[in-house]
């Protein structure tokens, strides 16, 4: 179950309550009886592992260029069978 913090706006008083997500948010300051806001904050979240960088979907330099080699031996060798038929025929 999360944590949630809480503030009281009339005496200022700072806690912490664990509460369900189906649980009604908390109205009365248990010092004062004034009412009383959830805080919000930043969380700390780690992503470790592969996948979660922008650099980790990208192959090496080396990768890229041999692929566009590829793709052009490719294109040559469907240039030179095109060639073949027009001049044998």
């Amino acid at each position: 179950m999360p944590t949630y913090a809480y503030a009281c706006t009339q005496c200022g008083h700072r806690f912490d309550a664990v509460q369900s997500f189906s649980d009604a948010a908390l109205t009365e300051c248990p010092e004062c009886g004034g009412a009383i806001r959830k805080q919000y904050g930043s969380i700390g979240v780690t992503f470790n592992g592969s996948g979660f960088y922008r650099t980790d979907s990208r192959g090496t330099s080396g990768g890229s260029s041999s692929g566009e080699s590829s793709g052009s031996s490719t294109s040559s060798k469907k240039s030179e069978a095109s060639a073949s038929p027009a001049s044998a025929g």
